[in-house]
């Protein structure tokens, strides 16, 4: 597995299904947790969210997030953890839509609206590989 190679880092994520995203409107800082698809090969994760929250007001403001997908362990040798950055808009794309709802096959009901974070920066700790073990992924348009 190469120092860029994102197979692990998506295997990961498909083992979770929250995160904690940081967003700023320049001036504040705001973080939440939110319930996500992840789409391996947009590299974008798919969240749930009204115009009304912290976290969008800023986005409207400053697409640029960063977030966090981590296991929660108290042993160091089982210590996984992901970082990231992306830009956060308004979903458009179909087939991620329905991966949402794929998962997450209740919030149909809720008819919530959809929000895409492409990534373009990932940083994998996995001390199960070895400690402080890091896979660093970057899209190659940057």
């Amino acid at each position: 597995m190469s120092q860029n190679d994102p197979t692990k880092i998506a295997k990961f994520l498909a083992k979770h299904h929250v995160l904690t995203l940081a967003t700023s409107d320049g001036l504040e800082l705001s973080a939440c947790n939110l319930f996500y698809a992840y789409d391996a090969q947009k590299t974008s994760f798919v969240v749930a969210s009204s115009d009304e929250t912290e976290h969008i007001k800023n986005i409207s403001k400053n697409s640029s997030v960063a977030g966090t997908v981590v296991l929660e362990t108290k042993t160091v040798a089982k210590i996984e953890g992901v970082q990231f950055r992306g830009e956060f808009f308004e979903l458009r794309d179909e087939e991620l839509k329905r991966l949402y709802f794929k998962t997450f096959p209740y919030a149909l009901a809720m008819n919530p609206k959809l929000w895409q974070v492409k990534v373009d920066y990932f940083k994998l700790t996995d001390n199960t590989l070895g400690f402080g073990k890091k896979i660093i992924w970057q899209a190659s348009f940057l």
